[in-house]
């Protein structure tokens, strides 16, 4: 069998709305919660278990970079202006409210309600 990545844990102040925010944008739906997991399954079977951080831990953000069609990037964009998010054409944050266009693709990058890194990609880097 080859490597895959089968899940991660993504932490989160309320993982109940983590997970619905990042279902929602995606158009996913959130599965039902496991102990303390709220998953949320990509269409490459990967899921995504977002769990509570208790108050006070320490708390490192995290980037998660997802590569979309671009009919799936035009409604999860929507879905970010609807939202009101600030969101950046690069990871520096130098180009607030623009997309990327790197390697003949779009991307953007937003934060989610816990402060990970999120970004959208069309074309993956390189290719």
């Amino acid at each position: 069998m080859s490597v895959q990545l089968n899940h991660t844990i993504v932490a989160a102040k309320n993982n109940r709305e983590s997970a619905e925010f990042f279902a929602h944008l995606f158009g996913l739906e959130v599965g039902e919660g496991w102990g303390p997991f709220i998953p949320v399954v990509l269409a490459n079977g990967v899921t995504l278990d977002f769990a509570n951080v208790p108050p006070g831990a320490p708390f490192a953000p995290q980037h998660y970079a997802f590569l979309i069609s671009e009919e799936e990037f035009d409604a999860a964009f929507a879905r970010i202006k609807e939202a009101g998010l600030t969101y950046w054409a690069d990871p520096r944050q130098q180009k607030p409210m623009e997309i990327n266009h790197n390697d003949g693709g779009r991307g953007v990058y937003f934060p989610d309600p816990y402060g990970h890194y999120m970004e959208i990609i069309t074309r993956p880097y390189g290719g």
